[in-house]
């Protein structure tokens, strides 16, 4: 079963996010710059208002770099991806498992095991992994409207096309409190995206930090 267009034919993903909402005790709202390409590269930047990015977020190949260049530069270099953004916004999610909540597949490789429909006309399908896909009668057709996976609970009120407008993530963890909603546009697929958009150059003299600092400093540190 075909679940959407871009689960199967999208190699790479670039697009503007809008991020608003709360992790742990702090509301966080600002843009991200995002590129996505397969299997598992990603690029994710805070865009501040003036001068440099508030961080640069680059991932490729299971190795990581983060960057925050403002002020007194400061590198992290060696966690996993999924850490270091866990770390810096609550959401622990790798370049996969981010590109495909972000487009509407939810997982990586989605495979449908079952499906049900409901009372109230809608459907479900449970995927290969654990997760499952709420879906809506629309127009002849089905759309996903939410989603869940381990520890999250993901909603899409709104679609534009194959992708979607608009995703509410929200931890399903006890002791994870993140609810994000993220607003994207600009979105542009399959575009030739060279792998020096998947480094960033750190300049000379950069303090590095740790995970733990990262972690500390972050909306879930103590």
């Amino acid at each position: 079963m075909q679940l959407s267009a871009a689960c199967t034919g999208v190699r790479t993903l670039t697009a503007e996010i809008g991020m608003s909402g709360r992790a742990g005790r702090q509301r966080l709202r600002g843009r991200v710059v995002a590129g996505f390409a397969r299997p598992a590269s990603m690029r994710l930047e805070g865009v501040a208002p003036f001068g440099a990015p508030a961080f640069i977020l680059v991932a490729s190949g299971g190795n990581a770099t983060l960057l925050l260049p403002r002020d007194e530069p400061r590198v992290l270099r060696g966690p996993k991806p999924e850490d270091i953004l866990g770390a810096l916004t609550g959401v622990a999610l790798g370049p996969a498992d981010l590109q495909a909540i972000l487009t509407g597949c939810v997982v990586p490789a989605p495979q449908a095991t079952a499906a049900r429909r409901h009372a109230n006309g809608w459907a479900s399908i449970d995927l290969a992994g654990g997760a499952r896909l709420y879906l809506e009668p629309e127009r002849g057709g089905w759309t996903v409207r939410a989603a869940t996976r381990a520890g999250w609970q993901i909603e899409y009120p709104a679609w534009s096309g194959n992708f979607p407008q608009s995703v509410r993530l929200q931890s399903s963890q006890p002791d994870v409190s993140v609810d994000l909603t993220a607003a994207l546009s600009q979105i542009e697929t399959n575009k030739d995206l060279e792998d020096a958009a998947f480094t960033v150059n750190v300049p000379p003299g950069a303090d590095p930090i740790t995970l733990d600092e990262l972690r500390d400093s972050g909306p879930l540190g103590r």
